[in-house]
């Protein structure tokens, strides 16, 4: 059974950094491709990150710079540190494997930015 998880979602002031986790199992981890999306109210769910099989990023402009995805297959997760966040950051946060026709989500994690 797979099963993708997430954690570290909270509530940080504007300008400061959080750590979110990703762990997926019931998978090959090492051929996924790993994203983090999210989602605000009233928005469609956007792309933040995402790191290949091979450990290529990629991030929209949005984030770049401020934003940092990193993988380790050894524990079959995935990190998203987010530094010098706004109040624009705030969304649900969801973790995505991918690979070929299989796609994967978790339930996401609630990241607040607010003073």
């Amino acid at each position: 059974q797979v099963q993708v998880v997430e954690s570290g979602g909270g509530l940080v002031q504007p300008g400061g950094s959080l750590r979110l986790s990703c762990v997926a199992s019931g998978i090959i981890f090492s051929i996924y491709r790993m994203g983090w999306y999210r989602q605000a109210p009233g928005k469609q769910r956007e792309l933040v990150a995402v790191i290949s099989s091979g450990g290529i990023t990629n991030y929209p402009g949005s984030v770049k710079g401020r934003f940092t995805i990193s993988r380790d297959n050894t524990k079959n997760t995935v990190h998203l540190e987010m530094n010098s966040l706004k109040p624009e950051d705030t969304a649900d946060y969801y973790c995505n494997a991918h690979s070929g026709a299989l796609d994967y989500w978790g339930k996401g994690t609630l990241v607040t930015v607010s003073s």
